[in-house]
């Protein structure tokens, strides 16, 4: 989870996933949707498939981003926000 709020505007946090496969994709978004959703959040927008290799979830000011090892080495979404400040990292 990577703190942006002093580099952009459209979100103050991003969350970043790796799913080994695509029912490990499928599997991370159902827990983070499930869970915010008992508790009455809603994306704002989705985007991406399980066999794309990328699902984005817009929650405004969390924005999560979950990748396959393929999509995340080619994006390298860490590496383009490399001066945000790391909140959690767990491997």
């Amino acid at each position: 989870m990577l703190d942006v709020r002093a580099l952009c505007s459209f979100a103050d946090y991003f969350v970043l996933c790796t799913g080994d496969t695509k029912r490990h994709l499928e599997a991370i978004w159902q827990g983070i949707h499930e869970i915010l959703k008992s508790k009455g959040v809603a994306p704002h927008h989705n985007e991406g498939t399980p066999d794309s290799g990328w699902m984005l979830a817009d929650f405004g000011s969390v924005i999560i981003h979950i990748f396959a090892p393929s999509e995340r080495d080619y994006y390298q979404l860490d590496k383009l926000w490399d001066k945000a400040i790391p909140v959690v990292r767990i491997q």
